[in-house]
């Protein structure tokens, strides 16, 4: 019986040491995250509808939503499309041989031509408030009643543009 007191007593002992002894250490974990800018960019259709020669001018428009990181400066671009023979003043809907004159524009009233900032075309500039907060940018489009698009043939014309943002 003498021996449980007197091996109770070294563990108490032991243990009384160990914790005497321990120390605490510290360091310290850096942590980072670097944030990179980015952007993405989508688009709906632009449907001028029915043109009826001699009824006057078509026009519509559309969105093109750009969201860009916090404070990231845009550009937004658009090309010529894939209609050959379009250029920044007269861009091309076309239905096999034929075409119809069309151009896109950053105003309602239709005096900048939205491109991609060269001869005389416009872009549009923003600034991005957070990816899942886009930017809505209306694209303005007329079709005029000239006497090129009074001579097409009736059909569907179609043609596809390239939306650019830079960042």
């Amino acid at each position: 019986m003498r021996s449980v007191p007197v091996a109770a007593a070294a563990g108490a002992a032991l243990l009384a040491a160990a914790a005497a002894g321990a120390g605490t250490r510290t360091a310290t974990l850096p942590v980072s995250a670097t944030m990179t800018t980015a952007c993405r960019v989508a688009a709906l259709p632009l449907a001028f509808g029915n043109y009826m020669p001699l009824a006057g001018a078509v026009t519509s428009t559309t969105r093109i939503r750009v969201g860009c990181t916090r404070g990231t400066r845009f550009k937004v671009a658009l090309g010529l499309g894939t209609t050959p023979g379009s250029t920044v003043a007269q861009r091309l809907l076309a239905n096999g041989g034929y075409t119809l004159q069309y151009n896109l524009y950053t105003n309602s009233t239709h005096t900048r031509i939205w491109a991609d900032g060269t001869a005389g075309s416009w872009t549009q500039r923003g600034r991005g408030r957070g990816l899942a907060r886009p930017v809505a940018l209306t694209a303005y489009g007329l079709l005029p009643d000239n006497a090129a698009n009074q001579l097409a043939a009736p059909g569907t014309y179609s043609a596809t543009i390239i939306v650019s943002v830079s960042y």
